[in-house]
């Protein structure tokens, strides 16, 4: 099953184990995955002298995590191979108190108060790369919760089970056999949805209140940026952010960063989480900003969980999310066939069949840009006519390879499991319903930026966007507002950093002159 090298690469990771570790593994004699299951928990287990392998006979296909002798609360219903092997791995270090994953304090104490007993269940595709984040986060809340538990299922052994709940994205995730979530998360978000199932303990594990020179809300291109730039000048930084990278982690490639040819989203997060970490910024993950308020030249920024950060200046670099259609297989082709960028994602579709879902001006902007690099282009339309401009109209149906139908309702993303093969779409009129087969779905149903708990403190324009001037400043003294978010125009990452350096430099200058 583990070919040599990747044997050796395992025995490496598991070198420093401190505990004793037992996959406990319940499989059916007649099951047809037992033999593939059982070689790859005894490979795994042969990389260190502190994991053992046991086997009982059972009615499925299952094994549990055990650590010392005790539950940890991890079991996997399949065989996690793919790219769920990392998810394994991942659970016996973390088990083991390792791993650059793991949350900080004031995280843990937030899973910590969840109140009652919580059996969650993943339902998982091993070709998903999106299903291993999700995974590994409940993986982690099952070592930190007594009586919270997480099981991972492989949806391709476990059909029927599968079929009976009616899943059509992965990672599906059920709480106490209610669906929970589907599609691409994290920690912070999975956490948030279990508070609000749940409930929370009353607790004072928030602590006090942290005091810094500048908080920056967002940890994208301008979050990283006014971060590093204001680190720079010698200032105490906090970043709040859902996760590192921002909205840049679901860019398959980005080709228009000038000065680097290629990069892939995930890179480019990685990078400026790296960067951030290069600098005395404190980077605070898994953090929803949930109220802000001026108090004097101050300004208290809470968050979900009771913590709070003071500071004088505060810059919003939360930038936008792109409206999603909320269909069956859209969260799971995300990056892998399902693209809300033609600029950044348009070239990996050349010669290629493409479909965009949306015929306002930045639906119809996309299919003339897609036309000259793709292969065929159908515009897909929910209401009777378009809503572009007419010049953009008239340009698109000049272009022999762009199809636009109206009245056109999307209904489904289509994919093999790997990525995306098609759109099914219902006419809203006739009620027929048909497939297009294609390679790749632009969405554009507009940016919704990221501001709606800000907007009592420094209002919005009517498309949700932060006012800013030319220096990103707000009307709200001390308060700055940085890319995707503000009034700038162009949504363009390097728009963004740049945005992101200038709110920092605005905030400097107000501090020298007294300002804030």
């Amino acid at each position: 099953m583990l070919d040599v090298s990747l044997k050796q690469q395992v025995k490496d990771v598991f070198s420093g184990l401190q505990a004793n570790f037992v996959l406990a593994a319940v499989v059916s004699p007649q099951h047809e995955s037992r033999g593939e299951l059982l070689e790859l928990l005894n490979d795994v287990a042969d990389c260190s002298d502190r994991i053992a392998c046991t086997v009982e006979d059972g009615d499925g296909l299952e094994f549990s995590l055990l650590k010392n002798g005790e539950d940890t609360g991890i079991k996997f219903r399949g065989v996690p191979n793919g790219h769920e092997f990392t998810s394994l791995l991942m659970a016996v270090l973390n088990s083991d108190g390792k791993g650059k994953n793991i949350p900080d304090e004031a995280l843990r104490n937030r899973v910590k108060a969840l109140k009652g007993c919580i059996r969650l269940t993943t339902y998982v595709s091993l070709t998903c790369t999106n299903c291993p984040d999700v995974v590994q986060a409940l993986n982690l809340m099952a070592l930190m919760h007594e009586n919270l538990s997480h099981e991972m299922v492989d949806g391709a052994i476990n059909q029927e089970e599968a079929d009976a709940l009616k899943i059509q994205a992965v990672p599906s995730v059920f709480a106490d056999g209610e669906l929970l979530h589907a599609g691409k998360s994290g920690f912070g978000e999975l956490l948030a949805k279990l508070e609000a199932k749940y409930g929370s303990e009353a607790t004072t594990t928030a602590g006090a209140p942290k005091h810094y020179d500048v908080i920056v809300a967002g940890a994208g291109p301008a979050g990283a940026s006014a971060a590093i730039y204001s680190a720079r000048k010698g200032l105490k930084v906090a970043v709040l952010a859902e996760r590192a990278g921002g909205q840049v982690k679901e860019t398959v490639g980005i080709e228009n960063l000038i000065s680097i040819p290629y990069i892939t989203g995930e890179t480019l997060a990685a990078n400026l989480k790296h960067h951030l970490d290069a600098y005395s910024v404190d980077l605070f993950e898994h953090r929803r900003v949930e109220h802000v308020e001026a108090e004097g030249k101050n300004k208290i920024v809470s968050t979900a969980g009771g913590e709070k950060f003071i500071a004088p200046a505060l810059i919003i670099a939360t930038g936008a999310s792109w409206r999603r259609l909320n269909v069956p297989g859209e969260a799971e082709y995300i990056g892998h066939g399902v693209a809300f960028c033609p600029h950044c994602d348009g070239p990996f579709y050349r010669d290629k069949r493409v479909a965009v879902v949306g015929g306002g001006n930045s639906g119809i902007e996309a299919a003339i840009d897609l036309s000259g690099i793709c292969a065929h282009v159908t515009v897909l339309e929910f209401l009777d006519e378009l809503k572009a401009d007419s010049v953009l109209q008239e340009k698109a149906k000049k272009q022999p390879n762009i199809e636009i139908f109206t009245a056109s309702q999307t209904l489904e993303v289509v994919g093999d499991g790997s990525k995306a093969t098609g759109i099914r779409i219902k006419n809203r009129h006739t009620g027929e319903e048909r497939l297009i087969e294609l390679d790749g779905i632009f969405v554009q149903i507009g940016l919704s930026p990221n501001s709606a708990v800000f907007k009592d403190t420094v209002g919005t324009n009517r498309f949700g966007e932060i006012e800013t001037d030319a220096h990103c400043r707000t009307p709200q003294t001390g308060i700055y507002a940085a890319g995707d978010v503000s009034t700038v125009p162009f949504k363009q990452i390097i728009i963004a950093m740049g945005e992101g350096a200038k709110a920092a430099l605005s905030a400097f200058e107000d501090r020298t002159r007294g300002l804030i």
